[in-house]
């Protein structure tokens, strides 16, 4: 059985989309004759917990854990709250920023690059370095975000005659918060050239979608291969379809992902139809930022909301399975043209109808479309978004509100780990 040595931030008891990915990973590789050893802090500063996931860690898994300094706990003391809240994406627009927030975001923009978790680097190479010599491993994977992982990835690399693969689980420079760091002329250089490096340097670069490849493709020689995240394909119970018309979005809504076309169309409905007003329930599942709550006020949907906060992955996914249509909210902007979350596939596998919303392209579209389980519209589409949401609604007094799935099979995280064992053993 081939040996490969994970390097991740996220592992459980962290919650969020952040740990999912090799969490299930690491879960099916040993069906592929692979055996993976995780490596992860030991005190980690997780903006999410869910112990929940730590029932799903195999007993023989070997972790590998060491402590790590982040700079975040110097201000924890008297700006708990503050970080806390940045660390879950939560950056209110300039506009709305205090002169606290825009100092946090400047130093960790110029001062930790490529992030907070740099320090973790040298100790980690240095104790990696020592087990990859003992074990004889010739084959290590670093996920990112954090980027720094990464570099923990190149010198190790550069010490060994080994293997290393790149694991992207979203961009790096063209994240979705990048531009928000207030960063300088010299920290954007710093940023860019740490990135190319890494591009050059890995053995193989795995992306979450193909629009990440294509932003790659011209940076590098290597290999890109997109493996996708996915879902469980597990028995699960049956569950009762709530009696409301419930439109559910599960996972965070921040102030740069606050869809303000979609709260007009509700609001629009609820005015001209009293029957939909008192039959709709909107459902938001996960943190919602103040400004988003706002915005849902202004447009007087706010009758309609049920606001359900942070829950376990498992709940999550009764949500899921529960609810009369699923809502996917992503940010129109170009950063989050490159995204496909992850929650899309456990939506896919939980077989309600999907009305997604983003920027004008993204593979999204491409998924619903092949999946056949749900429409996709780009935030100029306000008309067709709103006679959609009737049709639906329609159909759901009809009791007729279903889908019926193709191609489910190439995203669940087995067929995802088959991909990610080609490369590995490649």
């Amino acid at each position: 059985m081939k040996k490969v040595l994970v390097v991740t931030y996220y592992w459980p008891p962290a919650g969020g989309p952040g740990v999912q990915r090799w969490l299930k990973f690491v879960k099916y590789l040993p069906e592929f004759d692979i055996e993976p050893i995780v490596y992860c802090p030991k005190n980690p500063s997780y903006p999410t917990l869910d112990h929940s996931l730590e029932q799903e860690i195999d007993d023989e898994l070997t972790v590998l854990k060491s402590t790590l300094w982040e700079p975040n706990s110097l201000l924890k003391f008297g700006f708990k709250n503050k970080i806390k809240t940045f660390s879950k994406g939560h950056i209110p627009p300039k506009e709305r920023q205090r002169l606290f927030d825009r100092i946090v975001l400047s130093l960790r923009g110029n001062c930790f690059i490529p992030d907070a978790r740099k320090f973790w680097v040298k100790p980690s190479v240095k104790l990696l370095s020592k087990y990859i010599s003992k074990h004889q491993i010739d084959t290590i994977i670093t996920t990112g975000p954090p980027h720094s992982l990464h570099l923990i990835g190149m010198q190790l690399k550069a010490r060994h005659s080994l293997r290393w693969i790149a694991d992207f689980r979203d961009p790096w420079t063209a994240i979705s918060y990048h531009d928000q760091l207030y960063l300088s002329f010299f920290a954007q250089q710093k940023h860019k050239a740490l990135e190319a490096q890494v591009l050059k340097t890995a053995d193989h670069i795995i992306t979450t979608s193909e629009a990440t490849k294509r932003l790659f493709d011209p940076d590098t020689t290597k290999p890109i291969t997109t493996v996708t995240n996915g879902f469980d394909a597990q028995t699960l119970p049956k569950f009762t379809l709530d009696k409301a018309f419930t439109l559910t979005q599960i996972g965070a809504l921040h102030s740069d992902r606050n869809p303000t076309l979609l709260w007009a169309v509700l609001s629009e409905l609820m005015t001209e139809y009293q029957e939909f007003k008192k039959d709709f329930e909107l459902v938001l599942v996960g943190d919602v930022s103040s400004h988003v709550r706002a915005s849902i006020r202004a447009f007087g949907v706010e009758s309609a909301l049920r606001c359900v906060g942070p829950v376990p992955h498992a709940e999550a996914i009764t949500f899921q399975h529960k609810t009369q249509v699923l809502l996917l909210i992503e940010a129109n902007t170009t950063a989050a043209s490159y995204i496909i979350p992850g929650k899309l596939f456990e939506y896919l596998n939980a077989q309600r109808p999907i009305v997604a919303l983003g920027p004008k392209t993204s593979d999204i579209q491409a998924i619903l479309k092949d999946t056949e389980t749900g429409v996709y519209f780009d935030y100029t589409a306000q008309s067709a978004l709103k006679s959609h949401i009737l049709k639906l609604y329609h159909t759901y007094k009809n009791q007729r509100l279903t889908v019926s799935p193709k191609h489910l099979d190439r995203y669940s995280r087995r067929s995802c780990t088959k991909q990610l064992a080609e490369v590995i053993l490649r």
